[in-house]
């Protein structure tokens, strides 16, 4: 079970989404992150933000539920999405899953990104997800399910990053430094369903794309 958030990127098909809100403990949206829920007529149980995202529509249709609202200032210091984060952390002990958090502006989608190194969120398991991909950050140990020849990228996060090992990769690591700012963990490989990665020091945000269901890469 996981909370789901939602923030008011790009998100082009839904129906996907579907078994994520099935199994989900709560599920919140970020301002405009509500439209996603709206094409799926799934209304959230919160809506945090400054509300200058939502048509009237939307408000319509969340009013006609039983949606709770956390409305803050235009003029504020955190992003709708941080602060849908922070409202999910301090409530729910359950993995956080961000959706629409790509996508649209180039601002908007680094700083997404970087919410996950966020000192409130520090020791919880939060995750972008998209269609095919899921992005999470890793200062210890973590494991990479997938099947074979799905892409395993390794990006490391405010400095250099030192791998213990990472295995079951065509690339493997161990004992190694990743360089901040230099793209050696890019586009790796998948050689086992199961890999591992465990970072002694500094942060890696892991991204794992998976394969199309064909099998076949994509170009």
């Amino acid at each position: 079970m996981s909370v789901l958030i939602f923030a008011n990127g790009v998100i082009e098909e839904v129906a996907w989404l579907q078994p994520y809100l099935a199994a989900a403990t709560a599920v919140i949206a970020a301002d405009g992150g509500t439209r996603h829920l709206f094409r799926l007529q799934q209304r959230p149980d919160v809506v945090i933000g400054d509300m200058d995202s939502l048509p009237a529509a939307v408000c319509a249709w969340l009013e006609a539920g039983a949606t709770r609202f956390i409305t803050h200032p235009i003029a504020k210091d955190q992003t709708d999405l941080e602060l849908a984060l922070l409202y999910a952390a301090a409530m729910y002990e359950a993995p956080l899953l961000i959706f629409g958090a790509l996508g649209g502006r180039l601002d908007q989608t680094v700083g997404n990104i970087l919410l996950l190194t966020h000192p409130q969120l520090h020791g919880r398991l939060v995750t972008l997800v998209t269609a095919h991909e899921r992005a999470w950050l890793v200062r210890g140990d973590t494991e990479i399910n997938g099947r074979l020849g799905d892409t395993v990228s390794l990006i490391p996060l405010g400095g250099d990053a030192y791998i213990h090992a990472a295995t079951g990769l065509q690339w493997p690591l161990r004992d190694e430094v990743l360089t901040f700012g230099l793209a050696r963990g890019m586009s790796n490989v998948l050689t086992a369903v199961t890999a591992t990665l465990s970072v002694t020091s500094g942060c890696v945000l892991c991204i794992h794309a998976s394969l199309p269901e064909s099998g076949q890469a994509k170009t």
